[in-house]
């Protein structure tokens, strides 16, 4: 199998084939395919696509699943943020009961620099260097200027929904002067907490921790983060006329368009990446021999969303930055195991 071929995950119409079964990454059969140093660097590649304030994609070039979904894993469970850990009750009159009210205001995104503090240890005090602390304090009541058969709760009463733009920071210590010029605050104020009625009360203080989503999700700093694998749409034979038009209705738009050469139109495909590889076309016997459906096994499109406690872009630093530390602690373990063995 050459390497073009063997780099390949086919889609058949009913099973999916040359999928990875090698013991060992970058391994197939019986071929010569041992780690290489210089050639991984040759091959090895980021692209990055689009970057928004929340969002990015980037592609992930010439690297194992293994390390793809390494790297997914680090995003959602393993870089640092800063969330509510404790909500000390002082008064809740509301319909939501104390423990789901926590829960609530626990999955709130908090705007604080995860780098600016410190871990806090079981048994630790909270200080200003591992605890941010927050307070909400809203009473619904009736507001007098409304009309009187007015029946929009928003207009009859003041603070019948609580948000999070109504969580305000009580600065500790040296918190005030550290965090300027970026104040700590919810980074959406438009989060819906609970709802209250005229006479209802919520009154709590919040402390907030350093933490990794694989202790709680709270701690996540992306709400997603995936990948998938690269099509890659072969035409086997040309495809004309009225086939060519059924051709492209198979896959989503501005996956294949129809193209006029020497005053005969044909199918082209201009943009696989855009392909959710439905197989589809593989349904249409007029297809069969004409077509090839595969995905490009080295190749990862990587979407990631923040949550906007960190940039996007940082995200994938930071999330490099742990694997990284990951192998220099694989590499020390393997060389001592190495040396004792040599010593024995």
């Amino acid at each position: 199998m050459s390497l073009a071929d063997r780099n390949r995950v086919v889609l058949l119409e009913d099973r999916v084939e040359n999928v990875s079964g090698a013991e060992f990454p970058l391994n197939f059969g019986s071929q010569d395919a041992v780690f290489n140093l210089e050639d991984f660097e040759n091959s090895f590649d980021i692209n990055i696509v689009c970057v928004t304030e929340t969002d990015i994609e980037f592609d992930l070039i010439g690297v194992d699943a293994s390390i793809a979904n390494a790297l997914r894993r680090i995003l959602i469970a393993e870089v640092p943020t800063v969330a509510i850990e404790k909500v000390f009750m002082v008064n809740n009159t509301g319909v939501v009961q104390d423990e789901v009210l926590a829960h609530r205001l626990g999955l709130i995104p908090i705007n604080a620099d995860p780098a600016k503090f410190l871990w806090k240890q079981p048994g630790d005090i909270p200080t200003d260097q591992n605890t941010i602390v927050l307070k909400l304090d809203v009473a619904c009541e009736v507001n007098r200027d409304a009309a009187p058969d007015e029946t929009d709760p928003k207009k009859k009463y003041i603070n019948s929904a609580v948000y999070s733009s109504q969580i305000v920071w009580d600065p500790k210590g040296e918190q005030e002067r550290q965090f300027a010029d970026s104040p700590i605050r919810p980074i959406h104020d438009d989060i819906l907490i609970t709802k209250l009625r005229p006479g209802q009360v919520v009154s709590c203080e919040l402390h907030c921790e350093k933490g990794v989503g694989k202790d709680h999700a709270k701690f996540s700093p992306v709400a997603t983060a995936s990948y998938r694998l690269l099509p890659d749409i072969q035409i086997l034979e040309d495809i004309t006329g009225d086939d060519a038009e059924l051709f492209r209705s198979c896959f989503p738009p501005g996956v294949v368009d129809i193209v006029e050469e020497n005053g005969v139109r044909k199918a082209k495909v201009v943009n696989p990446r855009k392909d959710t590889v439905s197989r589809e076309v593989l349904r249409h016997k007029q297809f069969e021999g004409k077509v090839r459906l595969t995905r490009v096994r080295d190749h990862f499109i990587f979407n990631v969303e923040s949550t906007g406690i960190i940039a996007p872009e940082k995200l994938i630093e930071q999330a490099l930055d742990v694997l990284m530390e990951k192998c220099a602690i694989a590499k020390d373990a393997m060389a001592k195991i190495t040396n004792g063995d040599e010593e024995k």
